[in-house]
């Protein structure tokens, strides 16, 4: 079997819910994302992921992550790892996007980067670790982990620049599915909510 990687955004915060720059600061889930975590947990335990006996699941060791991952049934069988920690957003740790366009015009993280931070190389390199991994052996991988660090992983996956990550959206507690069509890496399914129903 080709290896896939499943990637679980974490659930609502009250900074994702604003808009803030959340890196390394540790916010805790909101009441709305611990339920999407528990939802999320119940849709990746029927089928047809059953469980995902077999797969090999790490989470981003920032509590936010780890509660999703604990709520969603797979605490016992997770391991931390560091590399999958949000973007170190430096500066701008804590800001909206409006607020950093009022000093920077036109900014752009995925362009531009972010002062004090981590550096869009290194951000690739750790999106590249991870693809390296999931690809390692013949077993699909899970991982709880952020938005901006998951959706560098998915423009690296298909060998794009992470800058492609701009162009896709991922919400909180959200699924998104990498794999293969042809032979050549694959999205078979991006930002799905479908467990959190209407």
């Amino acid at each position: 079997m080709a290896p896939r990687i499943l990637l679980a955004r974490h659930g609502q915060t009250e900074w994702s819910l604003s808009g803030k720059h959340t890196g390394r600061t540790d916010v805790p889930l909101l009441e709305e994302g611990r339920r999407g975590a528990k939802l999320l947990g119940e849709r990746l335990h029927r089928a047809p992921h059953d469980g995902l006996h077999g797969a090999e699941i790490r989470t981003s060791p920032l509590a936010r992550a780890r509660e999703t991952c604990e709520l969603a049934g797979f605490a016992e069988r997770a391991a931390t790892w560091d590399t999958l920690m949000e973007w170190d957003y430096g500066a701008y740790e804590g800001m909206t996007p409006e607020e950093i366009q009022a000093v920077r015009p036109g900014w752009l993280i995925w362009r531009d980067g972010v002062p004090q931070g981590e550096s869009l190389a290194e951000v690739t390199s750790r999106a590249d670790e991870v693809v390296a991994w999931a690809r390692s052996a013949d077993r699909d991988v899970l991982v709880f982990a952020h938005g901006h660090i998951l959706r560098s992983i998915g423009a690296r996956w298909l060998g794009l620049p992470i800058d492609f990550a701009a162009r896709v959206r991922l919400n909180p507690t959200s699924l998104s599915v990498l794999g293969w069509a042809y032979g050549e890496p694959a999205i078979e399914s991006w930002n799905d909510l479908g467990h959190l129903g209407s």
